[in-house]
């Protein structure tokens, strides 16, 4: 029996194997799990030169024509999701690589949204360094939710959840987006800002979830970011693009805005020497807007899947 070689890429947690029972495959794939991420297009062709089979997580490692011809064994590839938008799908049809998705929640980048926005407003990173570290007790005083203004910037499945649960703080909520109607405003039962500039200028705390595309990149500027409270915050667990990196740095640096909860990033891993490393008034996790127990059974579960059908000759949750 031909036994096809499957490489799992940026299982950063070594969670792949755990995370879903790959038995089914035991006699006909070998699963290779790369838990670094590989930066340098030679290195991954390297590592990726005998795989027929590749699962790749989100949209971390883009697979352009140029990677995909230096991989003439790839038969199938799998991402998480079921929208990715650094592989080049033209290319991979025409070399014949099958491209398939997985189905993905969207609760936990609402609960990282949530949690981002709480860190900020109580200091909770700070007054718990300070605790351990023998600290001030209480060297913060907490922004306050109830009765103050969310603006979302997106009201589609997350935005909406994340309107809901600000709704529930007692929040006052508002949002916007170029396509967003009045009836989707009031299904959620939340206020439709008038424009961009609106809603920036008056919300104490911003939350961006919208899709990245030519309209959204770089949509969030200096110029939006100067129209924001010197007492707001920032938080972003959509994608970094949307929003302007320099000047969210300047406006860090400068106290423009009060702070920023940030989950994603324009180079991913960030590098050691990044300055989003070490801006103040950032609160910052590694991309774990997707990473969650349930998430990761549905990734590499529907992996398996996805690889039994291939191997059936019927593949499903087919992208492109």
């Amino acid at each position: 029996m031909t036994v096809h070689r499957c490489a799992v890429l940026d299982d950063f947690q070594s969670a792949a194997a755990t995370a879903a029972d790959w038995s089914p495959l035991a006699d006909r794939v070998e699963v290779v799990s790369f838990p670094q991420h590989f930066t340098d297009e030679d290195e991954l062709a390297a590592a990726l030169a005998d795989a027929e089979i590749v699962v790749t997580l989100r949209e971390r490692v883009a697979f352009p024509a140029s990677l995909l011809a230096r991989l003439p064994r790839l038969k199938l590839l799998i991402a998480s999701g079921m929208r990715n938008s650094v592989i080049d799908f033209a290319a991979a049809a025409r070399q014949g690589v099958t491209v398939c998705g997985t189905t993905s929640s969207s609760t936990p980048p609402v609960e990282l949204t949530w949690a981002l926005l709480l860190g900020l407003a109580r200091g909770i990173v700070a007054e718990s360094t300070a605790l351990r570290e023998g600290g001030p007790w209480q060297s913060t005083v907490g922004a306050d939710l109830h009765g103050r203004r969310l603006g979302l910037l997106g009201l589609g499945k997350i935005g909406g959840r994340v309107a809901r649960v600000g709704l529930a703080f007692g929040m006052e909520v508002t949002a916007w987006s170029a396509n967003l109607t009045q009836e989707r405003a009031d299904e959620v039962g939340v206020a439709r800002a008038g424009s961009l500039e609106e809603l920036m200028g008056t919300s104490d705390f911003v939350s961006v979830h919208l899709a990245l595309g030519e309209r959204t990149r770089g949509l969030v500027g200096a110029r939006e970011l100067a129209l924001m409270r010197r007492t707001a915050y920032l938080v972003n667990t959509s994608r970094a693009a949307i929003v302007d990196q320099d000047a969210l740095l300047a406006a860090l640096h400068s106290g423009a805005i009060a702070g920023a909860g940030v989950d994603v990033f324009d180079i991913e891993p960030l590098p050691a020497g990044h300055p989003m490393r070490t801006a103040p008034r950032l609160l910052a996790t590694p991309h774990l807007g997707y990473v969650s127990r349930a998430n990761y059974a549905t990734y590499y579960g529907q992996a398996v899947e996805n690889i039994q059908a291939y191997l059936a000759g019927a593949p499903v949750r087919l992208l492109g």
